[in-house]
């Protein structure tokens, strides 16, 4: 009796019985007793990059120069919980903004950034009009402070968060982050630009709205 061919078939069953019947995860973020801390879900092995993530330029990824985030105590009434950076930040965009890129910042902006500051990006998004509870009025970018800030600054608080608004880091891709800054200071030049700046056709175009009653082009 040629017993070769039965081994063979037994030793390839048990393998894929024993393939078939060991633990695994069936579902996201099912419990599993296999690791101590019982998640089946594991965090991103330390002092490794994921393969495409590779961050050596800090500027582009951090939009600081140098400088330190001072840890603000949330107990003394304060509602800043991320800190406040404290050094320089960058003043150039880390690559060319195209018409383009200010499109992408607009839709982005008027998604992420609209609701609390306002499609003008002055302070009085719908959040606020509605009657929501802000401990402080959400920034309007047309103040001077604002002005004169440091664009390395917007794409700061845009990933790390300011005041009682949540850092957007996990929500807005890097280059969204930098094109939304481009689009705020769009908005900048807009609202304080000077009528003796503007051409002969959108002098006319503000001259129609503000005979109309309407809002500034």
């Amino acid at each position: 009796m040629r017993t070769g061919p039965l081994f063979a078939v037994a030793f390839i069953a048990g393998c894929h019985t024993d393939m078939w019947v060991q633990n695994k995860v069936h579902k996201p973020y099912q419990k599993s007793a296999f690791f101590a801390d019982k998640q089946s879900s594991r965090p991103r092995v330390p002092y490794t990059v994921p393969q495409g993530e590779l961050r050596t330029d800090r500027e582009m990824y951090t939009g600081i120069i140098g400088g330190t985030r001072v840890p603000i105590d949330i107990r003394s009434g304060s509602p800043v919980q991320t800190g406040i950076f404290r050094g320089t930040y960058v003043d150039k965009f880390p690559f060319a903004i195209t018409r383009q890129d200010l499109l992408r910042g607009q839709a982005q902006f008027d998604a992420f950034c609209s609701p609390c500051h306002g499609r003008a990006g002055d302070g009085n998004g719908m959040i606020g009009a509605r009657g929501f509870n802000l401990q402080r009025k959400p920034a309007n970018y047309h103040t001077d402070r604002l002005r004169q800030m440091p664009i390395g600054h917007f794409y700061d608080v845009i990933t790390n968060g300011y005041g009682v608004m949540y850092g957007y880091a996990s929500r807005i891709e890097v280059k969204d982050r930098w094109r939304i800054v481009a689009y705020i200071r769009a908005l900048q030049l807009a609202q304080g630009a000077p009528v003796s700046e503007l051409s002969a056709v959108d002098r006319e175009r503000l001259n129609e709205a503000v005979r109309a009653g309407g809002e500034r082009p």
